[in-house]
């Protein structure tokens, strides 16, 4: 479980994980507008818009992930994210968990 200094990060599409891990900020795209997310957040349930996600990560560089829609959730620390679908760039999947 992540401390209160960091996010615990878990995004899966409809048909297969996708990242998962702690992180210092998460930043998408909503039915309401662009979001972003640090340690601390109060409790958050948004419609996600197609875009594209930028993660950075507590170990390791910002990364982003393409996403055709879903949902976006976020309580006491943990952000979930379920896409319709969703695709990591190429040079974040050496950080895959």
């Amino acid at each position: 479980m992540a401390n209160t200094a960091e996010l615990e990060v878990e995004i899966v599409a409809a048909d297969h994980f996708v990242w998962s891990g702690a992180a210092k900020m998460v930043k998408a795209r909503t039915s309401e507008g662009d979001v972003g997310i640090l340690p601390g957040h109060t409790p958050l349930l948004a419609i996600l818009a197609e875009g594209e996600m930028a993660i950075e990560p507590v170990s390791g560089a910002r990364f982003t992930v393409n996403v055709d829609g879903g949902f976006f959730s976020v309580d006491s620390n943990r952000v979930v994210i379920v896409a319709d679908n969703a695709q990591m760039n190429d040079a974040a999947n050496a950080g895959t968990r």
